[in-house]
């Protein structure tokens, strides 16, 4: 008699019953998985999300003066725009008090360093930190890793205040006095320039520019007229002089890679470089 041939129907009975609960477990086990997959890239994109987040406070209290937004209209913008995004209250005060301690250059420092990169394009990395040597050292590492090293670039590059805003198109019959009296308005509190740059349907973005000590001043201005249905962005940027020539693809590639080795480093805030773009 062979032995694994069942001799009765309880038998055929018992290996239905086992290879049915084999294939329930199986089931089970490959839904785990893919549950546990998306919850994986969940997480990194909230962790994206945070540490964007975390950056932009730094930024904004960077480029406005001040921890207390009461007092800094870009960094009650950034503010309200990550509580929309579901940062989570700790996450907040943690970077609030990160940026407010590198202000007051107690356990926090902002630094910047100034970077030569493969095709002679000039990178400006700002950082905040608590401590200085180690993030000297792993941007000095990053550099290195890339063909690229410290040298002095800022002459290749304009400081300038730069300040975002969206208006609404309607009611269309209002919406060019609208643009020209919000223009006028920004012009006459010392913006210098401004650009369109988007626009849909329903609405138009606006950039003005700035020196950076009227940054504050501006931004508050923009809020102020009532005009505007949000504030986008207002921070102190590094702008090229003139842009770098196209590269060739090698050293493309390697300013690919060494942008993105900056944006995974968390003492990183910002990275501006004569392509024109930002990290």
């Amino acid at each position: 008699m062979n032995p694994l041939r069942p001799s009765s129907s309880a038998s055929l009975l018992q290996l239905r019953r086992l290879i049915s609960t084999s294939s329930v477990r199986l089931s089970g086990h490959n839904k785990w998985s893919k549950i546990k997959e998306k919850k994986g890239v969940n997480d990194r994109k909230k962790g994206q999300v945070y540490s964007k987040a975390t950056r932009d406070i730094a930024i904004a209290v960077r480029s406005g003066g001040s921890a207390d937004p009461d007092l800094n209209a870009a960094l009650a913008a950034v503010l309200k725009r990550v509580k929309q995004q579901g940062v989570p209250k700790d996450n907040i005060e943690t970077a609030l008090k990160k940026a407010a301690g590198a202000k007051d250059r107690s356990d926090q420092q902002f630094l910047v360093y100034e970077a030569m990169a493969p095709g002679s394009v000039g990178m400006i990395i700002e950082c905040i930190t608590d401590n200085v040597n180690r993030t000297k050292h792993a941007v000095d590492n990053l550099l290195s890793g890339h063909g690229a090293r410290m040298a002095p670039v800022k002459f290749l590059f304009s400081r300038l205040g730069c300040i975002e805003v969206a208006l609404d198109k309607a009611p269309e019959s209002e919406f060019e006095r609208k643009l020209d009296r919000l223009i006028e308005t920004m012009l006459d509190a010392g913006a210098e320039d401004f650009k369109e740059t988007a626009a849909s349907d329903v609405d138009v973005e606006l950039e003005f520019t700035c020196q950076p000590q009227d940054l504050g001043k501006i931004t508050t201005t923009a809020l102020e007229t009532g005009l505007c249905r949000e504030l986008l962005n207002s921070e102190l940027q590094y702008r090229a002089l003139e842009e770098t020539p196209s590269l060739d693809e090698h050293s493309a590639e390697r300013i690919d890679g060494l942008l993105e080795e900056f944006d995974e480093l968390d003492d990183v805030l910002k990275v501006w470089t004569t392509l024109g773009a930002s990290g």
